[in-house]
């Protein structure tokens, strides 16, 4: 019923990319998410293992041709999907200060916990496998590790992007912050826009079914 009321005084939309009609009551189309890619600034960390956070947040720029511009604590860009307000951010604190700003844009945009999406990089996990989750402990990421401290719990959604871990013992800080392999290379453009998408699900159906569809 209030389905049906909405699309009378409301109206209703229909999303180009999958040609679902949609209602702009129903999508609560003033609701923002904050979504963090993380990683490090500068031309030595480009293109490293580390910084697969940067590179699906700036795939997502692309795909929406959003431009990103330098604010405190990080580079912004804003788009938009299905009603939502996505706010992109890759903090410029470096990793194991990420939660600094974190939490400063969620405070400046007043963006819920549950709105929030910390994307990173899992070496426990096989090369372009995707996971989210609502919570769970920082695995040794330097980078959750910081954003636990500083919001003070776990409790707040994020997707690990599997880097794999094919390195020998002692290595694994090299591993991390070295470069793709070529065969990794060749992969990587259909996996981080397959995480991209995993965003965008988030966003518009929400983190239980977004779950249901990329955990796999």
């Amino acid at each position: 019923m209030w389905s049906w009321l909405t699309r009378i005084f409301y109206g209703s939309k229909k999303d180009v990319n999958s040609n679902e009609i949609y209602s702009v009551a129903e999508e609560d189309i003033d609701m923002k998410y904050l979504i963090v890619g993380l990683g490090n600034i500068g031309s030595d960390y480009d293109n490293t293992r580390h910084n697969v956070g940067f590179d699906i947040v700036d795939q997502l720029a692309s795909d929406k041709a959003a431009t990103w511009t330098t604010e405190t604590l990080g580079e912004v860009a804003t788009i938009k999907h299905k009603g939502r307000t996505l706010v992109l951010l890759k903090p410029s604190t470096f990793m194991n200060r990420s939660g600094k700003a974190v939490n400063h844009w969620m405070q400046k945009l007043k963006i819920q916990r549950d709105n929030i999406l910390v994307i990173v990089d899992d070496l426990h996990m096989d090369f372009g496998k995707l996971r989210i989750r609502a919570k769970g402990s920082d695995g040794g990421h330097n980078g959750l590790k910081d954003i636990q401290q500083v919001l003070g719990g776990n409790k707040y959604p994020r997707l690990k992007f599997g880097i794999g871990k094919d390195f020998h013992a002692g290595e694994q800080v090299k591993y991390v912050l070295g470069r793709w392999t070529s065969e990794q290379q060749h992969s990587l453009p259909a996996a981080v826009q397959k995480a991209a998408e995993a965003v965008l699900s988030f966003s518009s159906i929400g983190l239980k079914f977004t779950m249901e569809r990329y955990n796999r």
